[in-house]
């Protein structure tokens, strides 16, 4: 019952909603702050993340990875219009992006760490 009474208080338009114009400054706003972020972290590049690792990957490259992984969630959420559709459209959509990019960083690295490894070594760990 709960249920039908909030439809109908949609259709009554007492329901109040941002308009675009906040929606667009909203978005601006945190993309603009995320990749402030990004560039600051790319210029003075900290010693804290720079030298310490995490599986086999400097944590500095960690952030810059879960900070695009976020931006494209918040663009795919907002310009994409996912907020306003059912959830299971949305982890079907969102969810499958997610695990396309870290494949996408997975097989990445995997190759990229063979490569930099033959040029250092100068042998061949395995054939393709």
């Amino acid at each position: 019952m709960a249920h039908d009474n909030h439809n109908l208080a949609i259709f009554r338009g007492t329901l109040k909603f941002k308009n675009n114009i906040q929606k667009i400054w909203g978005v601006f706003i945190l993309l603009s702050i995320v990749t402030i972020v990004e560039v600051i972290l790319g210029i003075i590049k900290p010693a804290v993340l720079t030298e310490n690792t995490f599986l086999a990957m400097k944590l500095l490259n960690w952030v810059f990875i879960i900070l695009t992984i976020v931006k494209a969630y918040y663009i795919t959420w907002d310009f994409m219009h996912m907020r306003d559709e059912k959830s299971g459209l949305r982890r079907s959509v969102v969810w499958t992006g997610i695990f396309l990019i870290a494949y996408l960083v997975l097989i990445l690295l995997i190759e990229g760490d063979y490569i930099y490894e033959v040029y250092k070594e100068n042998f061949i760990k395995f054939d393709f």
